[in-house]
């Protein structure tokens, strides 16, 4: 038995998130029946990172295991079955024989986008957001985040989580082609986590709290102090990183 992984890219908007629910159509659905299609036998996977529906994917990581060899056109012959809004990027082998997606990663990156000038396409690739915005609060609170690692707060109810502990590398916004980015990396993320860091950041600097009212809200551990209103749809999983060698890229057409 070897163990496969495939690193995907996909359009959120086109699922009720990534994960398997049933028959409702989402990210791992799909991965599920392309291999079980190319391999005529049911196929399962378990992916890197839950990403809820709407929110993007540049890069996530679905493993899966098989005894056959592996089809010198898995990339090819994966992605015509596949829908448009999924991409196979890379294939790759487990070197380390326990290898497990998720709990391997060592670091995972979100990108937030935000525009504010009326723009037909972005629609459903970014928030489209007209109203002024404090960018000294927003880095600021960006900075704040940075000096904790208990996160409850942003932990959205029923999260199931078993700690709320989180270890922030990254936390800064940026502006890029005329949009204003939120750049957020941890060693793991909670349920909603990152767009209750967005929606948060906007209220502040919005006004509505002082950078005083932010940490508070943080140092609270409730989540009906902190704000999710932001779309999935600005979100994307940018980046997932694991530990050298125990990965290696296999070769396909």
């Amino acid at each position: 038995m070897v163990r496969y992984v495939l690193e995907v890219m996909y359009d959120g908007t086109k699922f009720h998130g990534s994960q398997i629910q049933g028959t409702t159509p989402t990210v791992q659905l799909a991965i599920n029946k392309m291999l079980s299609t190319l391999f005529r036998k049911p196929i399962e996977t378990l992916g890197a990172s839950r990403t809820d529906e709407g929110v993007h994917a540049l890069c996530n990581y679905y493993q899966f295991d098989i005894e056959e060899l592996l089809p010198g056109e898995l990339l090819y012959k994966g992605n015509a079955i596949l829908p448009a809004s999924i991409a196979i990027k890379k294939v790759w082998k487990a070197i380390k024989p326990d290898f497990n997606a998720r709990f391997d990663a060592t670091r995972r990156q979100y990108r937030y986008r935000i525009y504010t000038s009326k723009n037909p396409f972005l629609v459903d690739k970014a928030l489209f957001f007209p109203y002024h915005l404090a960018h000294d609060v927003l880095q600021e609170t960006a900075a704040i985040i940075k000096e904790y690692d208990h996160f409850e707060s942003f932990a959205k109810r029923n999260s199931q989580a078993k700690t709320f502990k989180c270890t922030i590398y990254q936390s800064h916004w940026e502006f890029n082609g005329g949009e204003l980015h939120y750049i957020v990396e941890a060693n793991r993320f909670l349920r909603g986590m990152v767009r209750g860091l967005v929606g948060t950041q906007i209220h502040a600097a919005r006004g509505k709290t002082t950078s005083s009212g932010f940490r508070q809200i943080i140092e609270a551990n409730d989540c009906t102090k902190a704000f999710f209103n932001v779309p999935g749809h600005g979100l994307y999983l940018e980046n997932i990183v694991y530990p050298e060698g125990i990965l290696e890229n296999v070769k396909t057409t």
